[in-house]
């Protein structure tokens, strides 16, 4: 009886412990050209993991506000953290 129990929450504890260091892929299309696809930093993953994928960013915005949001720009996205986390990344739009 508890077999089925125990059996979903290790694989919900596997999901969550495996989604800290995956990476979002965005396919945009664009209208001058193909469609072209952009990875972004996914949710969870520290600034060490996300400096250590996508090498140093362009700049780093110092935390600001209640809790503290720290971003740090790279060419084609904006990542934004909380405390060391990713909390989001957002895609420049095309120009």
């Amino acid at each position: 009886m508890h077999r089925p129990l125990l059996a979903s929450l290790a694989i919900s504890l596997l999901s969550i412990s495996t989604g800290l260091v995956m990476a979002d892929t965005l396919s945009v299309p664009d209208t001058q050209k193909e469609t072209f696809s952009v990875t972004l930093p996914g949710r969870g993953m520290t600034m060490q993991q996300v400096e250590e994928r996508f090498g140093t960013p362009q700049q780093q915005n110092e935390p600001v506000g209640t809790p503290p949001i720290a971003s740090w720009v790279y060419e084609k996205f904006t990542v934004y953290f909380e405390d060391r986390y990713v909390i989001h990344a957002v895609f420049h739009k095309p120009k």
